[in-house]
């Protein structure tokens, strides 16, 4: 039987670089592909992605794989960046790394593998996958803590066909102990944190160079202005940092954010009462089921409403062909407009949709 060949997608950082070695030990032609999605210095003038590419050039030398690289950063600006900030103009907290992964890493990226000889395609991202002839399910990692079905939750049945998670078994320790076992100079590498085109730059400044910003009043609830907002945009859900409102009206303890209004241009806030960050539901859109709807219109799962967070027991309940209503068997905190419902059951991702609101009942 011809040997298989895995196009592996190369970031230049230790769990990808991973999924390459683990996969050639199982007996495939592993390739290596890079991919430029974002061209832009930071604040000190360095480029993270010809760092980057650096890391899988010494990787892929490593383990005398070939690599190539492929720039999708038009395919990103139309699809994942500029709905990122429409979003943000729209007063929403958007989580583009779920569009990238739709849009980009399983999409134009899929399509270049095939082009270089791709029999099957593989990332490092911590989850796992079963593949039933034409039915493929998306899997938690057995590392419940790294686990990243979450960012996965928009993909399709077509784009998780033929895709191996070589990681699913594995914790990040263990993926750093092998990374240092066969001398990959990605090992101790830092992982990377927060929006991939942003990385460690200032989040304000960053967006200011995009939308411009519309100062406004800070109310609280009660009406009272306690001072000003820099733009809305800045500001999501129960957010406590960055409103510089320190001991206003003589009190102790953080304020937070309760509430945008887009039209008038406020920002509210509470200080000790948190009762108003809480709901007891939320409506969802654009809701993609792994592998297919279920028969039931109205069941029970856990939901994750953002991706640090301890899977909720919910009732779901849909309400149209991609649209959903999500019950919470206990109230959660800053249920915020533009994330991700993300449904589970007990070893499987079942899909997941954009918030659109939440409610009290």
């Amino acid at each position: 039987m011809p040997q298989k060949t895995v196009v592996v997608g190369m970031s230049g950082g230790v769990d990808s670089s991973v999924a390459a070695l683990l996969l050639q030990r199982q007996g495939y032609r592993v390739v290596g592909l890079f991919m430029r999605n974002w061209e832009e210095r930071d604040e000190n003038g360095v480029c993270s992605a010809e760092e980057d590419f650096e890391d899988v050039k010494r990787v892929c030398g490593t383990l005398g794989i070939p690599y190539f690289v492929a720039d999708f950063s038009r395919e990103y600006l139309d699809r994942v960046f500029s709905h990122f900030l429409n979003e943000y103009r729209a007063g929403r907290t958007p989580n583009p790394d779920v569009l990238c992964n739709r849009e980009i890493k399983f999409g134009p990226f899929k399509e270049y593998a095939r082009k270089l000889g791709a029999d099957l395609v593989a990332t490092g991202h911590y989850c796992g996958i079963s593949h039933e002839g034409e039915i493929h399910r998306l899997l938690k990692a057995r590392d419940r803590n790294k686990d990243q079905t979450y960012f996965l939750n928009q993909l399709s049945q077509a784009q998780l066909k033929d895709v191996l998670f070589p990681l699913a078994d594995l914790s990040k320790e263990a993926v750093r102990r092998l990374a240092r076992e066969n001398a990959l100079s990605t090992a101790k590498k830092k992982d990377s944190t927060g929006i991939c085109f942003i990385g460690e730059r200032n989040f304000r400044n960053f967006l200011r160079q995009y939308l411009p910003a519309q100062p406004g009043k800070i109310l609280t609830l009660s009406g009272e202005e306690v001072g000003e907002h820099l733009g809305l945009m800045y500001y999501t859900l129960g957010q406590r940092r960055g409103l510089d409102l320190g001991g206003k009206q003589g009190e102790t303890g953080r304020w937070f954010v309760v509430k945008k209004d887009l039209t008038q241009n406020l920002l509210y806030v509470s200080h000790g009462d948190e009762s108003p960050l809480y709901s007891d539901g939320c409506l969802v859109e654009e809701m993609n089921f792994i592998p297919s709807p279920p028969a039931q219109t109205r069941f029970r799962c856990r939901a994750k409403l953002r991706y640090r967070q301890e899977e909720q027991n919910v009732t779901a309940e849909q309400t149209g062909d991609r649209t959903m209503k999500l019950l919470f068997d206990k109230p959660q905190r800053a249920v915020t407009e533009g994330q991700y419902a993300v449904l589970y059951d007990e070893r499987q991702c079942l899909g997941g949709g954009v918030i659109v609101s939440s409610f009290s009942l």
